[in-house]
């Protein structure tokens, strides 16, 4: 970077900006299955007016910029293709404003899930968006996160209500007020949600909060097959069965998440399911799974009621990304997330597990299916070339599959570097030369996060 810029930075922000090389290789590496590409500085901010200040400088000098979370995205979103400086956001980490009143939270991009619903507590309110990493509000808003809970209370698309955002030029812009609705003009919330810091720079989040409910309880329930598992999941969703959690957990998986945390769980097709309401809700919708599951050869159901055994459950379930790569020794995982409509679930899913099974190396399936979205596992030798091509052959046969059951190429990672050729057969070429005439309209220069999503 220009000497003179790096001058004019480090006066400012002193030991918040850094060249060094171990910071840099920090915030140029993510959870993808991309090595590190570091960027030539990192400057801490601590409020909007600072990250405006910083864009101002780049955007004279037409100089990139990344912004950072808690580095936990998996398709390369935070890697400096083109050099720059990384903003980091994991110190603007105030909650705001919280108006209990109006189940509504403003914090500070920087906040991550569990921080705020520490916060809460007190309310007797939640944020139930779980993406299992904790993640920071304002990287799942940029990536439009999912997770867990998405079957019953959506997707961040659905529980972002506005957002403070730096434009390319500096200056700062609120998306939409605190109301429940709103016809103003375009929806400027729905157009950064997603858009992955391309197109601006998330500084708060206005997010939707949801009571506590009296009764929560979850479950696991074998299967023989991964057929009867998934049929149960589709039934239960046809009936309107309101479930918080569905997750599918392959036997590989099983096996590697007992390894991990310690478990004992059957190593067969198992279902993870939660329920949320009152007492005699709850046991309404448990009583009519279960009936379900037996339908379909379910068996085994395990209760637990008790918040630390439920937690135990979840944070195992949260884990098995890393309990999958502790099944291999250096190794590095590739991960899919395809969503398909519910009524192709099925054939989505037993057909990944086909093209899986041509692997050689360890291979599993873990999916929040209850809104048809799962991922494959692919846990590869990252020194091993013809392995690695081998894998991302694998992982193209599985997205092209979803896509051919008008599915999506990613249900909730998003697109960055990993993904940038599926979204041209997704979507089609008229549809991305439509995104890059708003991101040419928003970012002429091309700094904020460039050589993501797709190709100028």
């Amino acid at each position: 970077m220009p000497e003179a810029f790096a001058k004019v930075l480090s006066e400012r922000f002193g030991a918040r900006f850094s060249t060094a090389a171990a910071v840099r290789a920090h915030h140029g590496k993510d959870e993808s299955p991309f090595d590190p590409i570091p960027p030539d500085a990192v400057v801490y901010a601590h409020n909007t007016e600072e990250v405006a200040e910083i864009v101002k400088l780049c955007a004279a000098h037409k100089f990139p910029i990344i912004a950072y979370g808690a580095g936990s995205s998996l398709e390369g979103h935070l890697l400096a293709v083109q050099g720059g400086i990384t903003i980091d956001l994991s110190e603007m980490n105030k909650v705001v404003s919280i108006n209990a009143e109006d189940l509504t939270a403003t914090v500070q991009a920087g906040v991550t899930r569990k921080a705020l619903n520490e916060a809460l507590k007190p309310t007797g309110l939640m944020f139930p968006i779980d993406p299992g990493a904790d993640a920071s509000l304002g990287g799942m808003a940029a990536t439009r996160a999912s997770g867990t809970n998405a079957v019953r209370y959506g997707t961040m698309r659905e529980n972002v209500v506005g957002l403070t955002v730096v434009t390319a030029d500096g200056k700062i812009i609120r998306t939409a007020s605190r109301a429940k609705k709103s016809s103003a003009g375009y929806d400027l919330t729905r157009l950064f949600v997603g858009s992955e810091g391309t197109l601006g720079i998330i500084t708060e989040v206005t997010v939707k909060l949801y009571p506590v409910t009296e009764a929560m309880s979850a479950a696991v329930v074998n299967f023989p097959s991964l057929k009867a598992a998934v049929d149960t999941v589709i039934q239960t969703i046809q009936l309107g069965v309101p479930v918080a959690r569905s997750e599918y957990i392959c036997d590989r998986a099983i096996l590697a998440i007992n390894a991990y945390s310690k478990l004992n769980l059957k190593p067969a097709h198992t279902l993870f399911f939660e329920f949320h309401g009152s007492e005699a809700s709850v046991a309404e919708q448990a009583g009519i799974v279960q009936d379900i599951a037996r339908e379909h050869g379910g068996q085994d159901f395990e209760w637990a009621t008790r918040p630390e055994d439920r937690n135990r459950l979840w944070t195992a379930r949260h884990n098995a990304y890393f309990a999958s790569l502790n099944v291999r020794a250096g190794s590095r995982a590739i991960s899919t997330d395809t969503c398909v409509p519910i009524s192709r679930l099925a054939d989505s899913i037993i057909g990944a597990r086909k093209i899986l099974d041509q692997a050689d190396f360890p291979t599993m399936i873990i999916g929040h299916v209850g809104d048809g979205n799962f991922h494959c596992v692919l846990v590869i030798d990252p020194d091993d070339e013809k392995e690695n091509a081998f894998a991302e052959q694998l992982n193209n046969q599985i997205v092209e599959l979803a896509l051919s059951m008008d599915g999506t190429c990613t249900g909730e990672h998003g697109i960055g570097l990993h993904k940038m050729g599926f979204l041209v057969d997704e979507a089609g070429e008229d549809a991305i030369e439509l995104m890059r005439r708003i991101k040419r309209a928003f970012d002429p220069d091309n700094i904020l996060n460039p050589g993501k999503i797709f190709a100028l």
